[in-house]
């Protein structure tokens, strides 16, 4: 029995971590199965309102996702130089000045689609967003961009 019992105990904490595992949300693109972006806050939407913007972001995400497989191939071919024996300054810059254009198209796309979702909300509604504090959290508000490999 002794022996069994740190088999048991380590089984048991194996469970936890991966049920907790399960659980956690990544950072993959798309918003899934989340509420429009910014739009928690706001409890009253009619039936019209939410499936507009439903449908708004259906046409978002059909948009962009040809763009975020061109920006994962983008970054794949320039790690692919940075790790060549001799990395060539000029090809390495001029691919981070696509990866740049594809990450600008992409800010524009969902800028759009904020203020198209925005447009079909009444006064009460865009207060209650103002309220929420639109724009501020992950990703929102940063100041520079991120540096890594």
């Amino acid at each position: 029995m002794q022996k069994m019992l740190p088999i048991f105990f380590g089984l048991v904490v194996t469970f936890f971590l991966m049920a907790s595992g399960a659980q956690a949300r990544g950072m993959g693109w798309g918003i899934g199965a989340h509420l429009p972006y910014g739009y928690p806050a706001i409890t009253n939407l009619t039936p019209e309102q939410a499936s507009k913007i439903q449908e708004l972001q259906r046409a978002y995400l059909n948009e962009i996702t040809p763009l975020q497989q061109e920006l994962l191939k983008k970054r794949i071919e320039l790690k692919t130089l940075w790790v060549s024996t001799n990395p060539n300054a000029s090809l390495i810059q001029t691919k981070e000045k696509e990866i740049f254009n594809l990450q600008a198209k992409l800010t524009d796309k969902a800028t759009n689609l904020k203020l198209e979702i925005r447009k079909l909300l009444t006064p009460e509604q865009q207060a209650q967003l103002a309220a929420y504090r639109y724009g501020v959290g992950p990703k929102m508000g940063r100041i520079g961009r991120r540096i890594g490999w």
